[in-house]
């Protein structure tokens, strides 16, 4: 599966739990920026998760996709650079005005991947 972040192509990979990504690094999803890769976790490789109900699976996969994609749309942004320098990042004027102008984007991409 494949999405527009913002007029870049991004690659979506599900990826068995041993990957050492996830499994090493107590994650279930990561947004690789250098290959324009988000992968997330195939809940049925994980023992923790592989006797869980379809729709909770699908549930915390749909949440996974969307933080890893909101990464990929702050990164495509140019705000993954410079975040460090603001004191109270989630809450400063900047980001509430990137949200609310690229929110019809993002949602654009939530529905390609049929995330929401």
């Amino acid at each position: 599966m494949r999405v527009d972040i913002l007029g870049t192509e991004y690659k979506i990979i599900v990826d068995s739990y041993d990957d050492p990504e996830l499994k090493g690094k107590n994650r279930m999803g990561y947004c690789f920026f250098d290959e324009r890769e988000i992968h997330i976790e195939d809940f049925n490789t994980d023992d923790d998760w592989k006797d869980e109900s379809d729709t909770a699976k699908k549930n915390r996969k749909n949440t996974i996709l969307r933080h890893e994609i909101i990464h990929a749309f702050l990164y495509e942004s140019g705000l993954c650079q410079n975040s460090a320098d603001v004191t109270a990042w989630a809450t400063n004027e900047e980001m509430v005005d990137w949200i609310a102008i690229q929110f019809t984007k993002i949602l654009k991409a939530f529905q390609e991947v049929r995330c929401l």
